[in-house]
C-alpha cells in the first residue's frame, strides 16, 4: 500500500499524524512529511484511518 497526499489540499492539521504517527510526521513549519510511503503490513489499518478522517481528504491510499 503506497501513500499519496495532495499537498494543495493538505492543511496538515494533523489528524493523520494522530492516527498513524510512524506514517506521518507534521512538522514545525506546518508542512507534512510521509515517513512511509509504502505502508507495512501492520500499520495498513491506521493508514486507512488516518485516510478516512482526513478533513481535507488530502490522503488516498493505493495498492
Amino acid at each position: 500500500m503506497k501513500v499519496v497526499v495532495d499537498y494543495d489540499l493538505c492543511e496538515a492539521n494533523a489528524v493523520c499524524m494522530q492516527h498513524a504517527p510512524e506514517v506521518f510526521r507534521v512538522e514545525e513549519d506546518d508542512t507534512l512529511t510521509v515517513i512511509l510511503e509504502e505502508v507495512p503490513g501492520d500499520q495498513q489499518e491506521k493508514a486507512r484511518e488516518a485516510e478516512r478522517l482526513c478533513p481535507r481528504q488530502a490522503i488516498r491510499l493505493t495498492e
